[in-house]
């Protein structure tokens, strides 16, 4: 009885690392593949990407004649009531991480496994920037309107609506500081579709520089080096 348990054991360990080897690998040599940015004469509107080490936020201008998002993402969401922002950072991810885990120590085994098998909901947070740096970190890309458009749309449509079509912000004491807010979003987080999967998809959408798939900012920034 305890080869037979033994045995089983062993099997499902070596399952487990041969899915983590796959998994990396995958992630390696799918975000090396690179997707070239569309050709466009009338690249006017300035965005960035950003990266914390291991998250990716989309940077866009609070306003513009396309979309002036603090209609949206309202100041009064904050901690603030300073309004000279020119700029929003925007990420997706699991709410369960954004919520209840503000250092790596407070990682909850039962967090972990909604966020990995896609269990869990999602939270877009959303942090506003007086100005931005372009760093190792920080990359500006320049879009066009129409492009700027598609990106609109993109991450519009990760954010849930109420019933007037509003975005849902979450009451929450989990905030990073006094210019940031969370609000309720779309789809579900996994090992397949994490936040970095989600910035990629938006740089996708409005036909920049990005990877075929990555899971970490990694790939995407080596698209910008």
């Amino acid at each position: 009885m305890f080869k037979k348990s033994l045995k089983y054991f062993a099997l499902a360990l070596l399952s487990i690392v041969a899915f983590v080897l796959v998994y990396l690998l995958s992630a390696y040599l799918l975000s090396r593949i690179s997707l070239s940015a569309e050709n466009d004469d009338q690249k006017v509107i300035q965005i960035y990407i950003r990266t914390n080490g291991v998250h990716t936020d989309i940077v866009v201008p609070v306003h513009h004649e396309l979309f002036d998002w603090s209609k949206e993402v309202k100041v009064a969401h904050t901690q603030t009531s300073d309004t000279n922002f020119t700029y929003l950072a925007l990420g997706w991810g699991d709410k369960g991480f954004y919520l209840e885990t503000p250092t790596w120590a407070d990682l909850k085994v039962s967090t972990a496994f909604k966020a990995a098998t896609g269990l869990s909901n999602t939270a877009i947070h959303a942090t506003y920037l007086v100005k931005v740096k372009e760093d190792l970190s920080c990359k500006k890309i320049e879009i066009s309107q129409s492009q700027y458009k598609r990106l609109i749309q993109f991450i519009s449509a990760s954010f849930q609506k109420d019933k007037e079509g509003h975005f849902m912000p979450i009451k929450t004491n989990a905030n990073y500081g006094k210019t940031d807010a969370f609000y309720e979003a779309n789809g579900s987080y996994s090992l397949l579709h994490t936040c970095n999967t989600w910035a990629n998809n938006a740089l996708k959408s409005c036909g920049q520089k990005c990877c075929f798939w990555t899971p970490f900012d990694t790939g995407i920034f080596l698209n910008y080096e």
